[in-house]
């Protein structure tokens, strides 16, 4: 068979083969002595960056949601209290819209109270007055009439007996 020659770059002889062998073995050792550890640490490093970062983030989520429970409970009490205080005073006005029925109609009581006796007195004092204007009436309408009947001495002799003798009797 007749042998076809081909290019002496695809058919290397056997000491370039060697040669090209024992290069590529002394960089691969320096690669894999001194290269390789350092990709290592690099890849090492940055997929510890990228976990500390999801960590991080899955933590800052966790406190956001957190946060906002504590939010939403903060702000449930602070409805809570509000409606509290609302009620609170919504009780106190009512008290002391109730004390101040309360004290005026003890006031208004009072007040009529004092009226009545007031009239009463005055009732009792216009009585008096009106019983000394008769009395003092009925005793001048009194000597009056018996001035008039005792215009004489015979008469006036017996009346002042018929008197003694009433008075003496009582």
């Amino acid at each position: 068979m007749d042998s076809i020659n081909l290019p002496s770059i695809l058919t290397p002889d056997l000491g370039l083969f060697f040669w090209m062998f024992l290069a590529f073995l002394t960089v691969f050792l320096l690669v894999s002595k001194f290269g390789f550890p350092i990709i290592v640490k690099m890849v090492d490093d940055r997929k510890n960056y990228i976990d500390e970062s999801l960590r991080k983030a899955h933590e800052a989520n966790e406190r956001l949601a957190g946060i906002q429970q504590e939010s939403e409970r903060l702000l449930q009490e602070a409805r809570d209290r509000q409606a509290q205080i609302l009620q609170q005073a919504k009780a106190t006005g009512d008290g002391i819209v109730q004390e101040a029925r309360n004290k005026a109609q003890e006031e208004g009581a009072k007040l009529l109270a004092d009226a009545k006796t007031q009239i009463s007195v005055e009732k009792e004092n216009a009585l008096r007055e009106i019983r000394q204007a008769v009395a003092t009436l009925s005793v001048e309408i009194a000597e009056k009439v018996v001035r008039q009947q005792l215009d004489k001495g015979a008469e006036q002799e017996k009346y002042i007996e018929r008197l003694l003798n009433e008075a003496l009797a009582k």
